[in-house]
């Protein structure tokens, strides 16, 4: 692992605030002084991978040139990319088996889904394979999986589909067998979702602090898990408000164990386990 070099690595307060200043605009993510360690080794990896001589050098390469719009996008990557994993909260997708998917079955309608913070995948991944396994024994049911990410950089990985045998520990063996495969050198460890899941998912870049989203108004389940923790309180409420309103009356909205809208005016009526049904 690259060391930091001297100053090369560290960022000065009013370097800091600038970035965090900017990626609460962009984004609504908060940047608090604990994250500052974060910043510098996400931002070093940029200033190596350009080739300049300092953390310093680079925030000035970003903000102070006149068409630099590629590297805003990196920058907001390299700061925004989160933790993720193969059926998080395993609650989640009980209650879609149990509850929701029943229900929508009996609709009638192509069910909507929509990952709202995917990452690299793991989440819609995971919610293709749970509906591939329920639509077995629903051979008529149809539904279609949106995947979303302000990252780039997560959306093209999540697209290649591609995790170490470790990541994917969590998956059923069942779902492993038939939905994973394998790669052809065993030394690699590494798996890849098989074409019928990766089809299921279609992805696109949506940064959800925008005031309006290119995303229909029907969804029947919307995950949003672990994400509001970044956002200060105005930016929640404006993001769940938002996201409320693409769900059907009836809809869910998944959050997650770490995220609240206690106190917030939504119609949303609480279920447990973050899961909330639009009223």
């Amino acid at each position: 692992m690259a060391e930091f070099d001297g100053g090369l690595g560290r960022i000065d307060n009013a370097d800091f605030e600038r970035i965090a200043s900017f990626i609460l605009s962009a984004t609504g993510i908060k940047l608090t002084a604990a994250k500052k360690t974060m910043v510098e080794g996400r931002l070093y990896r940029r200033v190596r991978a350009l080739g300049l001589s300092s953390i310093s050098d680079y925030i000035a390469a970003v903000f102070d040139c006149g068409d630099c719009d590629d590297e805003v996008i990196n920058l907001i990557d390299a700061i925004t990319t989160n933790k993720t994993d193969f059926f998080r909260e395993p609650a989640h997708f009980n209650f879609l088996t149990r509850v929701a998917l029943p229900e929508l079955a009996g609709t009638g309608h192509v069910a909507r889904f929509w990952s709202a913070a995917c990452s690299i995948g793991a989440e819609p991944y995971t919610l293709a394979m749970v509906l591939s396994d329920f639509a077995c024994a629903e051979p008529e049911w149809r539904f279609s999986i949106l995947a979303s990410d302000i990252s780039t950089e997560v959306l093209a990985t999540a697209a290649r589909a591609v995790f170490p045998e470790e990541m994917v520990e969590p998956v059923p063996v069942s779902m492993r067998q038939r939905y994973l495969l394998r790669s052809s050198n065993p030394a690699n460890k590494l798996v890849r979702m098989a074409p019928e899941i990766r089809s299921l998912v279609r992805f696109a870049r949506i940064n959800l602090v925008e005031d309006r989203y290119p995303v229909e108004r029907d969804m029947d389940v919307i995950f949003c898990r672990n994400l509001l923790i970044y956002f200060d309180r105005e930016t929640q409420e404006a993001v769940v408000r938002q996201l409320t309103s693409h769900l059907r009356p009836g809809g869910y909205l998944i959050l997650g164990h770490t995220d609240s809208i206690t106190g917030m005016v939504v119609p949303l009526e609480p279920l447990g386990h973050s899961i909330f049904r639009r009223t």
